[in-house]
């Protein structure tokens, strides 16, 4: 019997190498074998990773060379069929993912509430599958090849369906059975390859909140899944939240054992006694795989020995509470932290000797001296971030406990008003979400400013040029509204908390957020206060050498912390608020230096939302509270604009109201106009820049293109009340994409003024 596990493995290398071979095939640099070479390397590196750590349960299948569920999307056959002509596997593959001539490319959207973006499937009423098991089949045997029987990870099938869309309409679960069959046809291949193979399955969905009928497809899934072979061992996992609905159908099911997170979900403690009287195998989650800050290995045991208090301990299995996918690789390389902050930190690899110690630990077996030291270490690191003088800042929580306002002082219509008459700007006024492109040039003079090799003198002249260009850029292309491009930021993020008190920055702490995209979360370890404005040197610089406006641009306090690795012994509240402050001033600094539009980016507000209804109203109460505190220092005249991504607002159209921002930008180039008939029926009156083409693919959509969309838009919502503009920011796009796009945008809107 196995002791130990995990959920599954990052895959994008400890140093990006597949971020890099990617992009380096992508720009036909290299052939698709340099790429595979790679990732054959890795596959292999992290398996024996986690050997070494002495993890007895590994897994396969949980690389991707794009995303899990576009694997699972060929594994299934279900591709779109305007991608069906594409002959070449590796070709069609990336051209879902990125698009492909005129084939758009397959939307994008946050895996529940992470910030890891995941490919939607695309379905319709006679879908066709077909199985294709050979990726992970070749993992598998890959693995066995070096002594590793892995467990096999699989995304399953009431998640993948319940996370797809229909293209007609029609009813996402319409295919149930048929992909069902596929599973099973998959699993019969599968059974041949060894005396005993354990699958993993996992079923996220069912950390929300499910209906009836979401389970009864539960129980006829593994009622099914789980007696094709004998030999096929099934576990279902969930994770990010309870699955207490889920727990009591799967405990009625042949399937061999359940992953439950005991981190996030805490109310799964209250299905032990289900458990126990089971014979279910419990693959115990209590160590975080989304937070970056040690377990307490003093309280996790606890926790478990909690758990076997009910289920046999000869039946249960310690494991990360997800995948650790979600943090970075390891701290070996990061020799620039602070020493202190970085006891107090556990990224991926670090990760997997907490659950190797913690299972030893709790089965009672025999520790190493330096096993024994590892948990000396962890509970000194416990106590001393409890007291710690970088964390804790008297002054900051003493201004939080005097504010005085929480929101603008004149309510929304009447600022839109002055707004207009002072500032002049057209019906279907144009601009863009923020940030222009990142070159490699711009990238490495940063980089080389940052390391100390560049001089304050160059590195400024050499941002001052790029945002004189980009303010030449927008004027010839004609756009309403401009920005001054960002040249100055690595990240939206990473680029405040570097200018803020009590956050720390990793040299690699790098997090894949989609295909060969990472993200570097700062690490938000203290209470946050501002020493001095962090924009205004660059918005202004702008603004001087321009007739035409310039947006300020910010990031919301919402986006920070769910964007940084957060602290974990404060409310998360506390620390919007913190933030928010700081914001608060930055704000009244830019409209004192003449910038009469600021922007307020809430990217992450969507995607912070608990994923069960019970937590909901906590979490709107202090993002809304966090977010008008932080603007409710612009005057009338001033507008506030804000940015959302990815976000279906049937369910949140009221909080956003509340936010009580004067413009909200929204990508919506992906769904015509359905997105948008929610602000027209709750009756939003304040004004809305839908996007209006993807900024995710290289594509340059047409004038025609971007007619038709306005056309859709102007279907919903009168030209008064719409801002036109791209979908998101621009920096992973090349000016050669970006100009023409904009031109064409531009261009588009003359027909409806």
């Amino acid at each position: 019997m196995h002791k130990n596990s995990i959920v599954g493995f990052p895959r994008i290398g400890e140093k990006r190498e597949l971020k890099f071979a990617l992009e380096k095939f992508w720009a036909k640099g290299c052939e698709f074998d340099e790429v595979e070479k790679t990732a054959n390397e890795l596959k292999i590196r992290h398996w024996e990773y986690q050997k070494n750590a002495g993890i007895e349960l590994i897994s396969s299948n949980d690389f991707s060379y794009y995303d899990g569920m576009l694997d699972t999307i060929m594994m299934l056959g279900c591709v779109p069929q305007r991608f069906a002509t594409i002959q070449n596997k590796t070709e069609q593959y990336f051209a879902m993912a990125r698009g492909y001539k005129d084939g758009v490319a397959m939307a994008m959207t946050k895996w529940f509430n992470t910030n890891y973006h995941y490919i939607v499937p695309e379905l319709h009423k006679n879908q066709s599958f077909r199985l294709d098991g050979t990726k992970i089949i070749s993992e598998y045997k890959q693995a066995k090849e070096i002594g590793l029987k892995t467990k096999i990870n699989l995304i399953g099938a009431v998640t993948f369906l319940g996370l797809s869309t229909t293209t007609d309409g029609s009813e996402k679960f319409l295919h149930f059975a048929k992909v069902v069959d596929i599973y099973s046809e998959l699993l019969s291949e599968i059974s041949s390859l060894d005396d005993e193979v354990i699958v993993q399955f996992d079923e996220p969905y069912f950390a929300k909140e499910p209906t009836n009928g979401e389970l009864g497809l539960l129980k006829n899934c593994y009622d099914k899944l789980a007696n094709i072979s004998p030999n096929i061992k099934i576990i279902v996992t969930t994770y990010f939240e309870h699955s207490t609905e889920a727990t009591k159908i799967l405990v009625n099911t042949p399937i061999w054992a359940i992953g439950l997170d005991f981190i996030a979900g805490e109310k799964n403690l209250q299905s032990l006694d289900l458990l126990a009287k089971s014979d279910k195998v419990l693959f115990a989650g209590v160590v975080n795989g989304r937070n970056i800050w040690k377990n307490d290995l003093r309280k996790s045991l606890k926790l478990l020995q909690t758990i076997a208090q009910k289920v046999d301990k000869k039946r249960v299995i310690v494991s990360s509470s997800c995948s650790l996918l979600h943090s970075p690789f390891t701290l070996k390389y990061e020799e620039k932290l602070d020493n202190e902050l970085k006891n107090w930190l556990s990224f991926a690899v670090e990760k997997l000797d907490e659950v190797v110690i913690l299972s030893k630990l709790f089965f009672e077996d025999e520790l190493n001296i330096k096993e024994e030291e590892f948990v000396a270490n962890n509970q000194q690191a416990i106590e001393s971030k409890k007291s710690s003088s970088k964390i804790h800042n008297l002054d900051v929580k003493t201004r939080i406990q005097n504010i005085s306002y929480w929101e603008r002082q004149l309510e929304v219509n009447k600022r839109l008003k002055i707004q207009k008459d002072v500032l002049k700007y057209p019906d279907l006024a144009t601009t863009t979400i923020g940030s222009f492109p990142q070159t490699s040039e711009l990238r490495n003079i940063r980089k080389e400013y940052k390391q100390g090799t560049l001089s304050l003198e160059v590195y400024e002249a050499y941002i001052k040029s790029y945002i004189d260009d980009c303010i030449k850029k927008q004027e010839s292309i004609g756009l309403d509204v401009l920005v001054h491009g960002e040249p100055e930021r690595n990240d939206m993020v990473e680029y405040f908390g570097e200018q803020m008190n009590g956050f720390a920055f990793s040299s690699n702490g790098w997090v894949q957020s989609y295909g060969a995209r990472c993200v570097k979360p700062p690490i938000l370890y203290g209470d946050v206060s501002l020493d001095k404005p962090m924009t205004t040197k660059w918005i202004t610089y702008a603004q001087s050498i321009t007739d035409k406006i310039v947006k300020g641009m910010l990031t919301g306090p919402v986006t920070i912390i769910n964007w940084s690795f957060v602290r974990d012994d404060l409310p998360k509240s506390q620390i919007a608020y913190q933030i928010a402050l700081c914001l608060n001033d930055e704000i009244d600094d830019l409209q004192k230096n003449g910038i009469k539009i600021i922007q307020v980016d809430e990217a992450a507000f969507k995607e912070g939302y608990p994923l069960r209804a019970e937590n909901i109203s906590d979490y709107e109460e202090w993002a809304v509270k966090s977010f008008k505190l932080c603007v409710g220092s612009a005057y009338p005249q001033t507008q506030i604009h804000t940015h959302m991504c990815y976000s279906e607002f049937n369910d949140i159209i009221h909080t956003i109201e509340a936010m009580d921002a004067d413009v909200i930008t929204i990508e919506t180039a992906k769904s015509g106009n359905r997105l948008l008939q929610i602000f027209k029926s709750s009756g939003y009156s304040k004004e809305i820049g839908p996007g209006v083409y993807d900024i995710h693919s290289p594509r340059i959509p047409s004038v025609e293109e971007i007619e038709t969309q306005i056309k859709l838009l102007l279907e919903v919502l009168p030209k008064e009340q719409l801002w036109i503009n791209p979908d998101c920011g621009l920096k992973t796009r090349k000016w050669e994409e970006v100009t023409p796009a904009l031109a064409n945008m531009v261009e588009a809107v003359k027909k409806f003024r």
